[in-house]
C-alpha cells in the first residue's frame, strides 16, 4: 500500500495534469458488483447510462423519487491518481468508467462544465467522489484519507462523476475535451 508522504510527494505531478483535453486511456464496463471488462469502446446513453452496468438496478444515489442519479452515470478517474495507488496489478481495478490523464479539480472543471467524451456529452456533477470503503481496503487508508483530509476534497483527487446529457460512444484513445 501507498504511504501518505509517497501521496503528499506525488501531489505536484497529479496537479498538472492535462486541463483542457486528453485521451481515453482505459475504460471499464460493470455488469455486476465486483465485476469489470475492460473494453475497446462503450456506448453511453442518457436513459440508461453504460448499457448492461448495474446504474439502473443498483445505484448507489438516488433522486428522491427513487429513480437512479444521473449524476453517477459516469466516473472519471485521474491515470495519475490510479497509477499512483494502484500499485501492484493483482490489485483489483477501481472501476471507474473512464482513466484519462486530466485535472478533475473543482477550478479546472466546476460543477455544470460540458466535456465532450468521444461523441457523447457529459456534465460534471456536483456530488463528490470521496473514496468508498472499497477504495480503501484496496488501496490503503492513506490513499482514502489524502482524498478527504482537509483542503483536498476541491482538488476531486478521487475523479468526477458525470451525467450524460447527449447519448455517444466512446473508444480507447477518443478525446476528452472541456466544451
Amino acid at each position: 500500500m501507498i504511504t501518505m508522504d509517497a501521496l503528499m510527494a506525488a501531489l505536484p505531478q497529479v496537479l498538472a495534469a492535462p486541463k483542457q483535453a486528453t485521451v481515453a486511456s482505459q475504460l471499464t464496463f460493470r455488469p455486476g458488483y465486483n465485476q469489470r471488462t475492460h473494453p475497446d469502446r462503450l456506448r453511453l446513453t442518457v436513459a440508461e447510462g453504460v448499457p448492461g452496468e448495474r446504474w439502473l438496478t443498483a445505484p448507489w444515489a438516488r433522486l428522491p423519487d427513487g429513480r437512479p442519479d444521473p449524476a453517477i452515470q459516469v466516473s472519471i478517474l485521474p491515470s495519475r491518481v490510479h497509477d499512483l495507488v494502484r500499485i501492484h496489478p493483482d490489485q483489483p481495478h477501481p472501476g471507474d468508467t473512464i482513466l484519462a490523464d486530466l485535472d478533475t479539480t473543482e477550478a479546472n472543471l466546476p460543477e455544470g462544465t460540458l466535456l465532450r467524451a468521444g461523441t457523447a456529452t457529459l456534465r460534471v456533477s456536483g456530488l463528490f467522489n470521496d473514496g468508498c470503503v472499497k477504495w480503501k481496503a484496496r488501496y490503503g487508508a492513506a490513499a482514502k484519507d489524502w482524498i478527504t483530509m482537509p483542503g483536498h476534497p476541491p482538488l476531486r483527487l478521487r475523479g468526477i462523476l458525470c451525467a450524460i446529457v447527449a447519448d455517444g460512444e466512446i473508444a480507447v484513445g477518443d478525446t476528452i475535451a472541456r466544451l
